[in-house]
């Protein structure tokens, strides 16, 4: 199939199958040189090399398929004085190069948060970074609205 007939999908992984979490445990393992083989890492997760190879060329962690792209997200706010600079420190010590900000006037003490980050010199994931996000006191939702 050609790449450009791909649909992408960003999913939380507990709705995964069983297989496909043990595939990308596989990966994560062989990545990380605590498997050295393929025959190790599937031994180590419990699923056969024909299911690994099956999978492992179609599915990816979230941050193997952001490195290097554009990600706009958007965010929902606590009108406090420190929140955006708050989320704004924490992108700039990840190295993500913010391209964008918009911000609308807050309503009743809420912001709408857009921007653009690209994320080719980012020095941890984007998943990560967005989880240390949403952990920042005022900060009420972040969803990924694009990558490219």
């Amino acid at each position: 199939m050609n790449e450009s007939n791909y649909n992408y999908y960003i999913i939380t992984s507990d709705i995964l199958p069983e297989i496909l979490r043990k595939t990308i445990k596989a990966k994560e393992l062989l990545s990380r040189g605590e498997a050295t083989t393929v025959n190790d890492a599937v031994e180590m997760v419990g699923m056969s090399r024909s299911a690994y190879y099956k999978y492992k060329d179609h599915i990816f962690p979230f941050y193997e398929v952001t490195k290097g792209k554009i990600i706009t997200v958007a965010l929902v706010l606590e009108d406090r004085p420190g929140v955006l600079s708050s989320i704004l420190d924490n992108i700039a010590r990840a190295k993500g190069n913010i391209l964008t900000i918009n911000q609308n006037i807050p309503i009743n003490g809420i912001a709408n948060v857009t921007i653009s980050i690209r994320t080719a010199e980012m020095q941890e994931s984007g998943e990560n970074l967005f989880k240390s996000i949403e952990k920042i006191d005022g900060v009420k939702k972040i969803d990924i609205l694009a990558q490219g």
